[in-house]
């Protein structure tokens, strides 16, 4: 497939909120793909296509755990427990980080490749990841979520 260039802050994009895909298609197949190896090359935990410059509701992780690489189309937060605040950082905010509020298990509701709908729960670092990712797909950087001590 072919490595993607990441579109890094101040790029308006980035604040845009994604369309859902609508065409599951071999256009989105390979958008998959390159996104897969973009992400692999950047080594990083997840990647949304507007990272990519494309405005769909379309992300991948990649935690480093069994489940690979999980392809997440149209993918919506239906439940969400706990709280944590570690450490994150962003594919388009090179070298900066921040310690971000998010849920400690999420379980998110998307559709495959193909267009079968799924569900999928994470917790810790994936649940992180699920959030940071479907942020992108609405407009959201993780430096909105930074975390304030009351």
């Amino acid at each position: 497939m072919a490595l993607r260039n990441i579109v890094k802050i101040g790029d308006p994009i980035l604040k845009k909120v994604c369309r859902s895909v609508l065409d599951f298609d071999d256009k989105l197949k390979m958008i998959l793909d390159d996104m897969a190896d973009t992400l692999a090359d950047a080594q990083g935990a997840g990647l949304a296509a507007p990272q990519i410059g494309l405005l769909k509701r379309i992300c991948i992780i990649d935690v480093g755990d069994d489940d690979g690489v999980i392809e997440l189309v149209n993918p919506v937060i239906i439940e969400q427990k706990g709280l944590q605040h570690e450490p994150e950082g962003c594919l388009s905010i090179p070298g900066e980080t921040g310690i971000t509020e998010r849920p400690f298990f999420v379980t998110v509701r998307a559709q495959d490749r193909n267009g079968k709908t799924f569900t999928i729960s994470g917790e810790g670092l994936k649940a992180r990841a699920f959030c940071h990712e479907i942020d992108h797909l609405n407009g959201i950087l993780y430096k909105e979520r930074l975390y304030k001590e009351q």
